[in-house]
């Protein structure tokens, strides 16, 4: 039992250590491992990732969609997680519950990103780039 938790326990770190977040205003993903590769996306702030392999100063990336990227390193961090909805619009609420108002980030549409402050139980509080704050239902966003 206790060689099954230690594995358990070294799965779940290094998991969580493949989630990577753009932590600059913006962000261009590209085709391959340098700036000479095609730009494939350009995204913004706390567009989250999971990492897959690293080139040098280029880390491989899976998006919200599953398509592969490469990204510069200095442009994300390991040290938050961050979310990004992932279907067509999501409301943001005053608080966790379908009873609390709609605020002003709400609707959320599909790839606007945030940074992830709290989760509580089927609700996740989140924060965009300029600081705004809100509540969304975690099954409406991809988080890492």
């Amino acid at each position: 039992m206790r060689i099954l938790c230690i594995v358990l326990l070294l799965f779940i770190t290094l998991n969580d250590a493949y989630a990577l977040c753009v932590n600059v205003p913006k962000a261009n993903l590209r085709s391959g491992p340098g700036t000479r590769y095609e730009r494939t996306w350009q995204v913004f702030k706390y567009m989250p990732f999971k990492r897959l392999a690293r080139k040098g100063n280029w880390f491989k990336v899976i998006d919200v969609d599953g398509d592969i990227h490469w990204i510069y390193r200095k442009l994300v961090t390991d040290k938050f997680k961050c979310a990004v909805v992932k279907v067509d619009k999501a409301n943001v609420r005053s608080g966790p519950g379908t009873n609390y108002e709609k605020n002003i980030l709400s609707p959320a549409f599909k790839y606007y990103s945030f940074k992830v402050l709290k989760i509580k139980g089927s609700w996740v509080k989140v924060e965009d780039e300029y600081g705004d704050t809100g509540w969304i239902f975690r099954r409406l966003l991809w988080i890492q």
